[in-house]
């Protein structure tokens, strides 16, 4: 029996801890190379972790809604669970000189780098990754590990005499509660009471030895709440972390660096939405995702190639404006684990119909939560689509190192002066937020005016602008 510790890896982009969302694996179960064990969530991204050896799942020290820091151990696996390996396992085992030693440990490294580890191959013929990550091509460094009081890290345990036969059946996890007292509810149970702020120590379960159950939580949703009726719990308390942490230390740096200044413009897009139905009507658009939301992208495109110094970011360090010749067009995305803002890179260099396409993959893949990490850096230019909530417009925020965002708020049917009378038309309200340090009131005004000039009449601007 040869029993290893794996610890949370070094997921990247500078992230120093992560919370384990899914337990892909359970202890006793005998898993393969490259083999997905854990669904940790990162401030970036909820990313699939593969096992970095095969063998049988010894000890799983943290359930799921634990955070853990980079390099705390997070499962024991033995990875020779038959017993065939001729050498000792454990700490406290001796090599019989310290030559044989290195040569062991050289052999067990090749042996590892020979298989892939991740990136190799893995079960169902797929190569395993960190989502967002090629395979790797350098030998990993592990950073020192910090010791935390608030999440210790669970003690090698020594290697038992035999393998256990069969595993012990996992318990209702208890989570504490006032007074001392405690319920009884599974990790995934936990986590969904969480997620829907329901007070387990409020709810009286249904389940095997009074545990709580997702019917539970459900139907304690559904229920009616008491306002202000002595209820002990009169505050709620949601930790800071993941997303949300990383979303406010950035909305907090951008707004305290970066100088501000909103524009408002009001556009009737009634042409914008007859191109859009006609557009649906070709054979080859009848499949494709369309919205207003295409054709906003599409106008904010054709005028930063108008006005370049627009899609630039300020160099402070240099004391110099960076003007960027592609656009990696970010689009706000509301999700379950927060905001995020992945973006369509080289979105200037695509097709009306790529654009649809890359649009429909962002927000299909952001909804499952799967959106990689290396798409949501490296942004130019951010449009905010606050109108699918019926909201008229806003006052976005800049999204560190970027010049502007365009806020497109709700298309409506509203009376218009049009061609000397008062007509319903389809109106919307733009919020175009810059950076005054680069874009000046005359730029930002340019600007906007030619996205809503686009929106008015896309056809016309189309035949002028290109």
């Amino acid at each position: 029996m040869t029993v290893k510790e794996f610890n949370l890896p070094d997921l990247g982009e500078g992230l120093t801890e992560g919370e384990i969302l899914k337990w892909l694996v359970s202890v006793g179960d005998v898993i393969e190379l490259n083999q997905p064990i854990v669904e940790v969530e990162t401030a970036k991204a909820a990313v699939e972790i593969p096992a970095k050896w095969a063998g049988k799942v010894v000890e799983i020290h943290h359930p799921e809604g634990t955070v853990v820091e980079v390099g705390a151990p997070i499962i024991a696996i033995d990875t020779d669970p038959s017993g065939s390996s001729k050498a000792p396992a454990g700490p406290s085992s001796a090599p019989a000189d310290d030559m044989s030693s290195q040569a062991a440990a050289g052999a067990e490294k090749a042996a590892e780098a020979g298989a892939g580890l991740i990136g190799g191959p893995a079960p169902g013929g797929r190569t395993a990754v960190l989502v967002g990550y090629g395979p790797r091509t350098t030998e990993a460094k592990r950073r020192p590990r910090v010791s935390s009081s608030a999440a210790p890290a669970a003690p090698v345990a020594a290697a038992p005499a035999a393998a256990p036969a069969a595993p012990a059946p996992v318990a209702p996890a208890p989570a504490p509660v006032n007074g001392g007292a405690s319920v009884l509810a599974k990790p995934p149970v936990r986590k969904l009471a969480r997620d829907l702020g329901v007070d387990l120590a409020t709810i009286a379960g249904t389940g095997p030895q009074g545990s709580i159950t997702r019917s539970d939580i459900e139907a304690a949703r559904s229920a009616p709440s008491p306002v202000f009726v002595g209820s002990p719990e009169r505050e709620q308390r949601i930790p800071v972390k993941g997303v949300r942490k990383l979303t406010a230390a950035n909305m907090v740096a951008s707004a305290f660096t970066a100088p501000h200044v909103t524009e408002f413009l009001t556009v009737d897009m009634t042409r914008s939405m007859k191109a859009l139905d006609r557009l649906r009507a070709q054979r080859d658009w009848r499949d494709v995702r369309i919205s207003p939301l295409l054709m906003v992208a599409k106008a904010v495109l054709l005028a930063v190639q108008r006005h370049p110094m627009v899609n630039s970011t300020w160099d402070e360090a240099a004391q110099e404006i960076v003007v960027k010749n592609y656009v990696n067009l970010g689009i706000a995305a509301a999700t379950d684990r927060g905001l995020i803002v992945p973006n369509i890179a080289d979105a200037q260099a695509l097709s009306l119909r790529e654009l649809a396409d890359a649009m429909t993959d962002l927000v299909t893949v952001a909804k499952s939560g799967k959106t990689p990490p290396a798409a949501m850096t490296g942004g130019t230019f951010t449009i905010t689509n606050v109108g699918v909530f019926g909201v008229d417009t806003g006052t976005p925020i800049l999204p560190p190192g970027e010049a502007a965002i365009l806020a497109f708020g709700a298309v409506r049917e509203q009376p218009w002066a049009y061609k000397g009378k008062v007509k319903l038309r389809q109106v919307t309200t733009l919020g175009l937020s810059f950076d005054h340090r680069i874009i000046d009131g005359e730029l930002g005004s340019r600007f906007l005016a030619d996205i809503g000039a686009f929106l008015a009449d896309p056809e016309a601007a189309l035949l002028a602008w290109t």
